[in-house]
């Protein structure tokens, strides 16, 4: 990976700020509640040794992990099916308008219900919120494709499925690889809280127990792990992206920039 001095410029103002937090933390300089980033360190260190950070992580990652996936393929099905299909679009738009806008978070108490207090109902319930953006992009998506490129196949004698997997689905993977990033962002959310409410072990846990236990560190501790979980995974789907869309994205702003 070649570093330009443009990496280096846009990391300038975060480490400025990780110093400047260091040095006001160490001089009591802030308020007792923000915890300074070597003592975070330092209950990282203590939640690692005692193996609880490797617990909570692999819970957490599970869970996010398969509702994401489940939420991502529902809603590429559906949504797809949706742009294609006249009937399904007119029998899932109004249903997604009038569920899209309430928080998926306030469903928990009927996934606890159904599910129980286990990773079952963590899992559903992201399903649930990624399905939503994942669906509306890979509609749009598949509505948005130039009906040119359509027509020209047809007119080739393409038969239908092959315009479907070699024109439709290639011309709307841009969009519908942004409705899956969006996607992956509800995920964590909804994780968090959904690990605040009846869950044993996870990073939601590590956060609420440094709140009860007025342990600032360990509660600031879960939230960097959460962080940088949702950090990678992020870079880890644009690395996908990246791949599959190879050629789509050669001369644009966002291909410049990596």
């Amino acid at each position: 990976m070649k570093i330009n001095s443009a990496s280096i410029q846009n990391w300038i103002l975060p480490v400025a700020a990780v110093v400047a937090w260091e040095i006001f933390g160490r001089a009591g300089m802030l308020p007792r509640y923000l915890s300074f980033p070597s003592a975070i360190l330092a209950a990282l260190w203590e939640l690692a040794v005692t193996g609880e950070l490797l617990v909570a992580l692999a819970a957490s990652l599970y869970r996010v992990s398969t509702g994401f996936v489940l939420g991502t393929v529902a809603g590429v099905v559906v949504g797809l099916g949706a742009g294609i299909v006249p009937g399904i679009r007119h029998f899932f738009d109004p249903l997604v308008s009038f569920l899209y806008s309430i928080p998926k978070i306030a469903f928990l108490p009927v996934f606890l219900l159904l599910f129980g207090l286990g990773h079952a109902s963590k899992i559903a319930i992201i399903a649930f919120s990624g399905f939503f953006p994942v669906f509306v992009a890979s509609r749009h998506a598949v509505l948005s494709v130039n009906k040119l490129l359509i027509w020209t196949a047809q007119n080739m004698g393409t038969p239908e499925r092959k315009i479907f997997f070699r024109v439709v689905i290639p011309a709307a993977a841009p969009q519908l690889f942004s409705g899956v990033r969006i996607g992956l962002a509800h995920a964590f959310v909804v994780l968090f809280a959904a690990e605040l409410i009846g869950s044993k072990v996870g990073l939601g846990t590590i956060i609420s127990s440094g709140e009860e236990w007025v342990r600032f560190d360990l509660m600031f501790a879960g939230i960097v792990c959460f962080a940088v979980l949702g950090f990678v995974s992020d870079r880890i789907l644009l690395a996908v992206r990246a791949r599959v869309l190879k050629g789509q994205m050669l001369g644009t702003e966002e291909q410049v920039v990596r």
